[in-house]
């Protein structure tokens, strides 16, 4: 049975910096991995019924993947760009294991904050291969990250 996770957190930058970072392949690149991973996009085509396909390595080789052996490759199509606030995209897993099936959708939400935008991501239909707690650090990471790219980039 799949699942549904939330993570949110205030980033230093206004709604419309924080939604070009979201649909900007060199800029998701950078931030969207959590810590443990690097990843490239085969393609990227940021608007409605367009989407991408993501690799993502785990650093530590000895680690496993869903997709080979320390590879996690993700097939993403995006069904709404409502800039500033909001994007949502369909996920699935590449993996011949059947606890990583499924579609899971992920909606970033931004909201105006007075200390730049509360960015919220959930994740629904979730599949049972991803733990909440596993998801959770992951989005505590991927949110992190994309604050300190923010602030390296000076989108505040």
């Amino acid at each position: 049975m799949s699942h549904t996770d939330v993570a949110s957190q205030v980033v230093g930058a206004p709604p419309a910096t924080v939604f070009a970072a979201l649909v900007d392949a060199d800029a998701r690149e950078q931030w969207l991995p959590p810590t443990g991973m690097t990843g490239r996009f085969a393609w990227f085509d940021a608007r409605p019924g367009g989407g991408y396909r993501m690799v993502l390595t785990y650093d530590d080789r000895s680690t496993s993947g869903k997709s080979e052996a320390n590879t996690d490759v993700v097939e993403v199509r995006f069904t709404a760009i409502e800039a500033p606030h909001r994007v949502v995209e369909e996920a699935e897993f590449v993996s011949d294991d059947p606890a990583f099936a499924g579609t899971m959708t992920m909606t970033w939400s931004l909201e105006p904050d007075p200390r730049g935008t509360r960015v919220t991501v959930t994740a629904t239909g979730v599949p049972d291969g991803i733990s909440s707690a596993d998801h959770q650090q992951a989005f505590a990471s991927t949110l992190g990250n994309l604050a300190a790219f923010l602030e390296d980039n000076g989108g505040a």
